[in-house]
């Protein structure tokens, strides 16, 4: 298998040192979304499909395809546009696309947070010197907390993060929650198995599957598993039902992305067998049966 070292006068090496962190993260998280969903080489690349995906614009996503082609992943095909050249599903990812510091440092504030080390309520200069960087970088950070809402700026100054599942009753309360709201989607008269968007989701447990890893790390799984609860909503063609769905799994990565960096394998196989007997129930048309198959998990699901 090839090596991802990196020698010096490397194009791809010495493009992912111009880059910004935006355009470095981009790429690492594109070729997670290829991983997971399991591209095959010559599966066209659709600069609108990502920006949407990501919720940018096209141009800090083209900037992240012109890294990920020095680094020989993606290639012009024949016709126009480009595709996948490289086989993904080995790839470390980590490696060859590490995170930027920006990057590193929100995944350590929210495990800050997650695990008290911060409080609820926190100043801009409270947080500079515990992570030793500008006010600026600090206050970027909190924007995107906010965007993903997880936190708001206080009247005068400030910034309060949002009520975490950090005690098991927030926990079982997140879960009643998330019991009337994931099964009311399924319920919903405008629902429509989008076929497109389901084959992904369900290529990504397959290959999770078919992995021969004894643990699973909890990004990956976090991943594929918001991703799933997020694809069910969206066939409900409610904006409303999408973003709680949403808000509710920032709120679980607050704490179990943050707290657990590995899970056991046998819990990662259970979901994903009953996450894709929802699917085959889905496209069947077994709306109530999906719903009980759904409601099941979400119980067992509250009880690990």
């Amino acid at each position: 298998m090839a090596t991802n070292t990196k020698t010096p006068g490397d194009p791809g090496a010495d493009r992912l040192a111009g880059a910004s962190p935006l355009q470095r993260d981009l790429a690492r998280r594109i070729l997670e979304k290829m991983r997971d969903e399991g591209w095959t080489v010559g599966t066209r690349v659709s600069e609108q499909d990502l920006a949407r995906a990501f919720g940018v614009s096209r141009s800090p996503i083209r900037a992240a395809l012109d890294l990920l082609a020095a680094q020989g992943i993606v290639a012009a095909l024949e016709k126009r546009g480009l595709g996948l050249a490289r086989d993904v599903a080995s790839l470390d990812i980590g490696a060859l696309v590490p995170s930027s510091p920006q990057e590193t440092l929100y995944e350590t504030m929210m495990r800050d947070r997650a695990t008290g080390q911060i409080p609820q309520e926190i100043s801009e200069a409270e947080l500079m010197p515990r992570y030793g960087v500008s006010r600026g970088v600090i206050r970027k950070l909190l924007m995107r907390f906010a965007a993903e809402g997880l936190a708001q700026r206080m009247a005068g100054h400030g910034w309060r993060f949002v009520d975490s599942l950090d005690d098991d009753e927030a926990y079982r309360e997140s879960y009643e929650f998330r019991l009337i709201v994931e099964c009311a989607a399924l319920r919903s008269p405008r629902f429509v198995v989008d076929r497109e968007k389901i084959e992904p989701i369900r290529r990504a447990h397959q290959r999770i599957l078919a992995d021969d890893r004894v643990a699973v790390s909890g990004e990956e799984w976090f991943r594929v598993n918001a991703a799933f609860h997020e694809t069910l909503a969206m066939c409900s063609r409610n904006r409303f039902l999408l973003q709680t769905v949403r808000h509710q799994n920032s709120l679980r990565r607050m704490r179990e992305h943050s707290v657990f960096s590995e899970l056991p394998r046998e819990r990662i196989e259970q979901s994903c067998r009953e996450h894709l007997a929802i699917i085959d129930a889905l496209e069947a048309e077994d709306f109530d049966w999906a719903e009980s198959l759904l409601r099941h998990h979400l119980r067992l699901a509250a009880d690990f």
